[in-house]
């Protein structure tokens, strides 16, 4: 009986939010998601091993929200795996704990998941700053043959901005279709964080899914409460997975014309981080995502049981 009860009343979005220890970023989140929200939706934290359960406090500070916490910290990938795999309805977003969702922002997104086609839905995601000129952070992402990703429009001023198709989402605040990022696997967990999103929008788009812009959908970004300090781990992380998202994914009908731009691309990309001094964590990483090649081997072919390359 209860459980028919709880079956009834699922919720039409669930909203993800991995967090680790930062509090008052997450309260803000927080209350700019129960301000704005549909209805019923379901709000699942999951706190990411934060000292002292930190994260789920600020959880536990507003009603209805969910908290599941990790007793060990395993990153992006994971947490988010771990939410969306706890959550109930038929639509997730992910957002990251230093975002402000807008009025009307799930509301605009949720329109686009009446086509069954449609996997994934990028909002306008804005830079949250002490400026009086909003500018975006992104409006969907892209990808280029070369192997580089994106961000749509970062940097310019909000203007209007038509929807429609785009290559990815970033999962700095994207909704996803449940039932679809199971089949293909969610997040890369091998991946911590970094790219994750845009090798996810590789095997979301293998496997038939459509994946759109929403300008009406707005979020606001902290961009800079995401990445920290940068450090010799974190560059080596970035430029690994950056490198792991070509070669995993590429066609390989592509890959005659690919290959030379992907050379031209990582000589320009070892000559600024020459010049920065961080060139020893850009070859480490590169190298690391060199040496995998039978996980590699083994991801495309989960992408060619997913379905046939674009084009």
């Amino acid at each position: 009986m209860n459980a028919d009860r709880f079956r009834d009343n699922l919720p039409d979005l669930s909203i993800v939010i991995p967090s680790h220890n930062r509090v008052d970023l997450l309260r803000r989140c927080l209350a700019a998601v129960g301000r704005c929200a549909p209805t019923g939706t379901e709000v699942i934290v999951v706190d990411d091993a934060s000292p002292g359960g930190s994260a789920s406090a600020v959880a536990g500070e507003l009603a209805g929200v969910r908290a599941v916490r990790l007793e060990r910290r395993g990153g992006f990938c994971i947490a988010a795996n771990r939410g969306i795999a706890e959550a109930r309805a038929p639509i997730v977003e992910l957002l990251n704990d230093d975002t402000e969702v807008e009025p009307g922002w799930a509301e605009a997104a949720l329109e686009w998941f009446r086509d069954p086609r449609v996997a994934a839905v990028a909002p306008l995601v804005t830079q949250l700053a002490d400026c009086p000129e909003s500018r975006i952070d992104s409006a969907g992402d892209r990808y280029h043959l070369g192997g580089f990703a994106s961000k749509r429009g970062r940097g310019r001023p909000v203007a209007a901005i038509a929807g429609g198709p785009v290559f990815g989402a970033s999962a700095s605040a994207a909704f996803y279709r449940r039932d679809l990022l199971l089949k293909v696997g969610a997040f890369p967990e091998s991946f911590g964080s970094y790219f994750e999103d845009v090798d996810l929008s590789f095997r979301l788009r293998r496997a038939g899914g459509e994946i759109v812009f929403e300008p009406r959908s707005r979020v606001g970004h902290r961009v800079h409460g995401s990445y920290g300090k940068p450090n010799r781990g974190l560059l080596e992380q970035q430029s690994r997975n950056e490198e792991r998202v070509f070669w995993r994914n590429v066609p390989a009908a592509d890959l005659w014309r690919a290959v030379p731009l992907h050379a031209a691309v990582l000589l320009a990309k070892g000559w600024r981080r020459w010049r920065e001094g961080t060139m020893l964590p850009f070859l480490a990483g590169r190298l690391r995502a060199a040496i995998e090649v039978r996980e590699l081997l083994r991801h495309r072919r989960v992408l060619a049981a997913l379905g046939p390359a674009d084009g």
